[in-house]
């Protein structure tokens, strides 16, 4: 785990809150970004900033993802709150005092924020970015290694998974008993195959020990063996035996190159 990043999180929630109303987008869900962000590292820091008198209903899902809320009151005279203020002064201060964290995540669209992507660019950190694409400025972006659209995410999440039948090395297995009930496909094949369709699209090669570290990073109760895999490069040849993905092992690395099959 020693080439695992560490990625703190910060949240501008009513520039978020607002964007996903203005777009008529539901209840904003932002364990998909958390997910996405699972998937390139390891999270240990999560911080959100926002009156939360106004977004009272949002705290409870908040709270259950372990992110620290800090709330900022809007004062009368202004009519607006200080939370980017804050969350600048807490992102600047955690950079500089803490040496192992690698990247760093700023949920929001707000243009004031991209000051801070490029100082933390110059503290060499990688800075990604997360909004919604209607009320994010381009001068942010432009500001962030990366960044995410929280319209893609909701997208992803809503299209339907389509259950592939196996492929034909499966059928060419010993035929099975008519009269048995045909087996109950695995949920963590549906992991596996979630993960690997992430990941390709920032590895190539893809490698089978990658895939493990991050499904245990987005789904911490993974374990194969409860599954009835002896093991993970067990799980690896059912998913190719059922047609998700192809496998290639490399003898000098000892590991499985993993490429995701198309539907």
């Amino acid at each position: 785990m020693a080439d695992e990043k560490l990625i703190a999180v910060f949240v501008d929630y009513e520039n978020l809150a607002l964007g996903v109303r203005d777009e008529k987008m539901g209840a904003f869900q932002v364990s998909l970004i958390l997910k996405r962000l699972l998937e390139k590292g390891r999270i240990v820091y999560k911080r959100a900033y926002c009156d939360w008198s106004q977004y009272r209903n949002e705290v409870r899902e908040f709270h259950s993802h372990g992110i620290e809320m800090i709330d900022i009151p809007r004062t009368k005279m202004s009519g607006k709150n200080s939370a980017d203020i804050h969350m600048v002064v807490d992102a600047l201060d955690l950079s500089h005092s803490k040496d192992h964290i690698d990247m760093f995540a700023l949920l929001t669209g707000d243009s004031d924020f991209s000051p801070l992507a490029s100082k933390l660019k110059e503290n060499n950190k990688r800075v990604i970015g997360c909004g919604v694409k209607s009320s994010t400025s381009n001068l942010l972006i432009n500001c962030c290694d990366e960044f995410i659209y929280y319209d893609d995410l909701v997208r992803v999440a809503e299209k339907p998974k389509v259950k592939k039948k196996p492929a034909s090395r499966a059928k060419s297995a010993a035929p099975a008993d008519k009269d048995k009930p045909a087996a109950e496909e695995p949920a963590i094949l549906d992991q596996l195959v979630e993960i690997v369709g992430s990941l390709e699209q920032d590895y190539d090669p893809l490698w089978g020990s990658m895939i493990k570290q991050t499904i245990r990073r987005v789904y911490p109760e993974f374990n194969e063996q409860n599954s009835g895999y002896k093991n993970f490069a067990d799980l690896l040849h059912d998913a190719e035996d059922r047609g998700y993905v192809s496998l290639d092992y490399d003898e000098r690395r000892g590991n499985f190159k993993v490429r995701l099959l198309d539907e």
